[in-house]
């Protein structure tokens, strides 16, 4: 039986998990430190027009301005007499212009956060595109004869002109009468955030997409889930609100869960969401997949290593990279990896197999909640697909850099390091009117410096008439060094320096807050509109 696990016991994450037995399927981490504003819909300011980006910076509340690429600009804000077909971006819009903007991407590193002014508000069964005439349908998720007949029930719905729906995967089988009660609901959402844009002006928050709890039950509840389960009050509060107003027939399935034992602990699936964070994951044959984040893709490599079942090499790599892609289409979907995605499967003579293993891929992508665009395998034996990134990747929002390799994952070792300091110390001195140079290095590298490369620096002492003085600092660690350059009249003006133990740079200790203490961020925007509920109880669902 399929379950779905709310834990809250710890004020700084909520966790979800959607089980399969005690198989993990789904994950979903929220932190109280991150704020989360994918979906969010705010009033925004242009404040710069790029013409040579065809975009737009706007100011909406944050700390960091968003990008509005012109093609997300609807027509309705563009300067009277402007012809949309011909229209140029600083044409159309003016700095200083007010508009309503949806995030469509959350900030990553430098980049701003990605907004549009199309808006769409999710429902349980539809979306709603208030400002989006030509964007609906049904979802790429559903197929065949249950597009059909989705298509003919939308037909039959009273949708306001100017506006567009798209149908979502938990709209099959569903009347017209649940769908037309989900569609009332959305346009009375719409209608608040609409007057609470017009009633006031600036940069502010209008509406915030829901909870966790919410979006968890709005997105991943499905007939096949035979119960939820919660271990806290204040979040069980929240699910049965939820569900009383949109699934009162599926209230009783939401359940307090009371043990002693820890809600993930009983399903065993802490040790399954700690592989999510591992550079490396173990197969169930004894081979493994790697998984590596560059700046332009992530590469996941599958190795053979222990696995010996096949009969021959061909059968032990086909039985390999057919564990591989269940086990990389479940990370994927557990760690949120989004963009480009590059896998390396084990060489395989047959076409045959090879094909056997994309098929298999692509079944295991089918349950993704993502969109995934899948190619083939090369004859370099690579497979390229593209994933939809729903949310920041469960990195982005639990890792930091580390503060020695800045994320590189190596350091130059001590003899390297060494050399390079060493020839930056010679590069200085060359340097006109140079007195002295002092250089701060890590211990080990000084003991090398000063023992293995001692007639070096005596060599550069005597070749450029300076002073060579190096400094071993107990705070620093390779590959951090400095080197400072200092002119005769500088010395001249310091007079006597003092010893060389007494310039040993110390960094600045950095004052420990912790997070969970109120002062630690800023205050977050509170939302003009919310709490909004649905003007009429959800029809029950006629028996099929």
């Amino acid at each position: 039986m399929k379950r779905m696990l709310f834990n809250a016991t710890q004020a700084e994450e909520l966790r979800v998990a959607i089980v399969d037995g005690q198989q993990l399927v789904d994950l979903d981490i929220e932190s109280a430190a991150k704020e989360q504003r994918k979906s969010n819909i705010y009033r925004a300011i242009i404040t710069r027009i790029e013409p040579s980006l065809e975009a737009a910076f706007v100011d909406y509340g944050a700390e960091r301005h968003g990008f509005l690429p012109f093609k997300e600009v609807s027509r309705s804000y563009f300067k009277q007499g402007v012809e949309p077909s011909k229209a140029r971006i600083q044409d159309a819009l003016r700095e200083g212009q007010e508009l309503i903007v949806q995030v469509e991407k959350d900030e990553r590193g430098n980049k701003g956060a990605a907004l549009t002014t199309y808006i769409s508000l999710a429902g349980r069964y539809l979306v709603l595109m208030p400002n989006n005439p030509r964007g609906g349908g049904v979802s790429r998720r559903v197929e065949g004869e249950e597009r059909d007949e989705l298509r003919e029930v939308l037909d039959q719905l009273e949708v306001p002109q100017g506006m567009s729906l798209i149908a979502r995967t938990a709209a099959i089988e569903r009347s017209a009468e649940e769908l037309q009660w989900d569609l009332n609901y959305l346009l009375q959402l719409w209608q608040a955030i609409d007057g609470a844009a017009q009633a006031q002006s600036g940069a502010f928050l209008i509406y915030q997409e829901g909870s966790l709890v919410i979006r968890a039950i709005r997105d991943y509840f499905k007939p096949d889930i035979g119960e939820i389960l919660i271990d806290t009050d204040e979040i069980f509060d929240q699910a049965v609100q939820f569900m009383g107003h949109v699934m009162p027939q599926n209230v009783s399935r939401v359940k307090r869960y009371r043990d002693d034992v820890p809600l993930f602990s009983r399903f065993q699936i802490e040790h399954q969401i700690e592989t999510a964070f591992a550079r490396q994951v173990t197969l169930p044959s004894g081979g493994a997949i790697v998984i590596d984040h560059t700046e332009a893709l992530v590469a996941v490599d599958v190795n053979s290593g222990r696995a010996t079942g096949g009969q021959d090499i061909e059968e032990t790599a086909l039985r390999t990279n057919v564990e591989a892609a269940d086990e990389i289409a479940r990370q994927l979907r557990l760690r949120d990896l989004g963009g480009l995605i590059i896998i390396d499967f084990i060489d395989m003579e047959s076409a045959r197999n090879q094909r056997d293993v994309e098929n298999r891929l692509r079944d295991a992508l089918r349950q993704d909640r993502a969109r995934v665009q899948t190619g083939k395998i090369s004859r370099f034996g690579l497979l390229e697909l593209s994933r939809q990134r729903l949310r920041p990747a469960l990195a982005e929002s639990s890792d930091i850099p580390c503060p020695r390799c800045t994320g590189t994952g190596h350091v130059r070792n001590i003899e390297s390091a060494a050399l390079h300091i060493l020839r930056i110390i010679e590069e200085e001195a060359m340097k006109e009117n140079t007195g002295a140079v002092h250089a701060q290095v890590p211990i080990d590298v000084a003991a090398f410096l000063l023992n293995e490369k001692r007639s070096d620096i005596q060599a550069i002492e005597f070749r450029h008439k300076v002073n060579v003085v190096l400094i071993p600092n107990v705070h620093m660690e390779t590959p951090a060094y400095s080197v400072t350059r200092l002119r005769h009249d500088q010395l001249n003006q310091e007079g006597i320096s003092p010893p060389s133990y007494q310039l040993i740079e110390t960094p600045e200790p950095e004052a420990y807050q912790p997070p969970s203490q109120p002062g630690a961020r800023a205050p977050r925007q509170e939302a003009v509109v919310k709490g909004i509920t649905p003007a009429e109880p959800a029809p029950v669902p006629r028996p099929r």
